[in-house]
């Protein structure tokens, strides 16, 4: 597939602005200012922007507790982002969600859930609604090996199959969930990428090559909108940072610098870079607009979220109970 090289920029850009977002949450995040867990992506960021790149606003998604590239990548604010990680009433989720439960139905991200696999029937559902009401739209759902353990996957892609419905499932196998390796979790490959492709397309992509990404979930796009039914992409990636919170976790020995290092230098975004940078597609006076550019937005972002109001203290049951 050939690509425009304004679309080969503006996925460097939007992978540039999701791990620079990420690295200032990180740096600053010992201030216990943003009172809330945190579920960074670093390393990440190809999947959720090589998907989303084939999205439109109208499209849904529906991410998990590590959400926040998925947000980003499907048109979210960044002001509001940050505000959520401050628990700011200017928040997506209006400061009662935090890093978890991110939410904007204005630009199709219709939650995200800090439930494993939360997110794999709600994303289904939608992708009924749709089948139902005949919309021209695609339901994404993005869930880790941690949530390719539960029963529900296999009962929400059943249910898929059988309707035909216009869902796409990302199964982001960033080989951990939480300290336990996918290895002694999964025996062999996926059981989805023996199902027949007249009932489901299924691939296995590298997680950390944009393009492979980007043309995989196009593939599945098109059938969605075709009425062809559900799609099952595995995008091979790894989780450089601890499970939670911010910085390495080498000492706690369950996975060694050594393998951490090797992933860091299949970095998604280092990588990409330098292939335009080879091809003549971009300079780095480029780059450094760009990233002068990011940090401003960040800046601000941040600015914003530390000098908006906390929710009211009346509005603690709100958006509890629907009406």
């Amino acid at each position: 597939m050939k690509f425009s090289q304004e679309t080969l920029l503006r996925l460097y850009y939007d992978m540039f602005r999701i791990r620079k977002t990420q690295l200032r949450i990180e740096s600053l995040y010992h201030l216990d200012e943003m009172k809330t867990p945190i579920h960074l992506c670093i390393g990440q960021e190809a999947i959720a922007v090589g998907v989303c790149a084939n999205l439109n606003k109208y499209d849904y998604i529906s991410s998990s507790h590590r959400g926040h590239g998925h947000y980003l990548a499907k048109g979210g604010d960044l002001k509001k982002l940050i505000a959520e990680l401050y628990c700011r009433e200017t928040g997506c989720s209006k400061g009662h969600g935090g890093s978890m439960h991110l939410v904007d139905t204005s630009i199709g991200h219709m939650g995200s859930s800090s439930i494993v696999g939360g997110g794999i029937p709600t994303g289904t559902g939608m992708a009924l609604a749709i089948h139902m009401k005949k919309q021209n739209c695609v339901s994404v759902v993005f869930f880790g090996d941690g949530a390719a353990d539960e029963g529900v996957l296999y009962e929400s892609i059943n249910f898929a199959i059988i309707k035909k419905l216009p869902v796409i499932y990302i199964y982001e196998n960033n080989q951990f969930s939480v300290c336990s390796r996918v290895s002694a979790r999964q025996a062999g490959e996926v059981v989805f990428h023996a199902v027949a492709p007249e009932y489901m397309f299924t691939k296995t992509v590298d997680g950390n090559t944009v393009l492979e990404v980007y043309e995989a979930a196009r593939e599945a796009v098109l059938r969605a909108r075709n009425g062809q039914g559900p799609s099952f992409i595995e995008c091979k990636t790894y989780r450089v940072r601890g499970h939670a919170g911010a910085g390495s976790d080498a000492k706690l020995g369950y996975r060694s610098a050594e393998e951490i290092g090797f992933w860091e230098s299949k970095c998604p975004v280092t990588v990409f870079c330098e292939e335009l940078l080879k091809k003549g597609l971009i300079t780095q006076n480029e780059i450094q607009d760009m990233e002068q550019d990011i940090d401003l937005e960040i800046d601000e972002a941040f600015r914003f979220a530390q000098e908006s109001p906390l929710p009211k203290g009346e509005h603690i049951l709100q958006y509890l109970f629907s009406e």
